[in-house]
């Protein structure tokens, strides 16, 4: 069976303009952004994720678990926080995997990375909590993405109307 979230992680490491200046928590917020706009365009995530809404936004450890089981793609390396508020794993992509997606999942991923990488972290930050799952949900719950989007369809169409 094909591991879709590896796949995306290394499609992003692969296409992403400025794949040497991708955090963990940029990775993580992308990663939730495609699975968002897959979740209303097609009605289902590309990714098996179980997000959370913690008090950093959406969130998982799914994303970078994935990546340190991968030693032979990526080489994280673990640093102490510049002010010494915790440590910051750096992830470098050494890997060069062919990965394939469905047409409709490849036109989420490139729209997503086509427009985001132009964002500081604020822009962007204001972006992912611009969602309509962080708008309707409260901190520390369950992201049920494509019943979240049903919803987010059901309720642009009353507002159209």
């Amino acid at each position: 069976m094909k591991n879709k979230l590896l796949d995306l992680v290394v499609y992003i490491y692969q296409n992403y303009k400025k794949a040497d200046q991708l955090s963990k928590p940029r990775l993580v917020k992308t990663i939730y952004l495609i699975d968002w706009k897959h979740s209303i365009d097609h009605g289902k995530q590309i990714t098996s994720i179980k997000w959370y809404f913690n008090h950093y936004g959406p969130y998982v450890n799914d994303v970078i678990d994935t990546i340190k089981a991968n030693p032979k793609l990526f080489e994280v390396e673990s640093k102490q926080k510049i002010y010494g508020d915790g440590i910051s794993d750096h992830v470098r992509f050494r890997g060069s995997n062919e990965v394939v997606f469905e047409e409709n999942e490849k036109q989420t991923i490139d729209l997503i990375l086509d427009n985001i990488h132009k964002y500081n972290w604020r822009e962007f930050m204001a972006i992912v909590y611009s969602t309509y799952p962080i708008k309707s949900k409260p901190r520390y719950s369950e992201l049920n993405l494509p019943k979240l989007a049903n919803e987010f369809r059901v309720t642009k169409n009353t507002q159209l109307t």
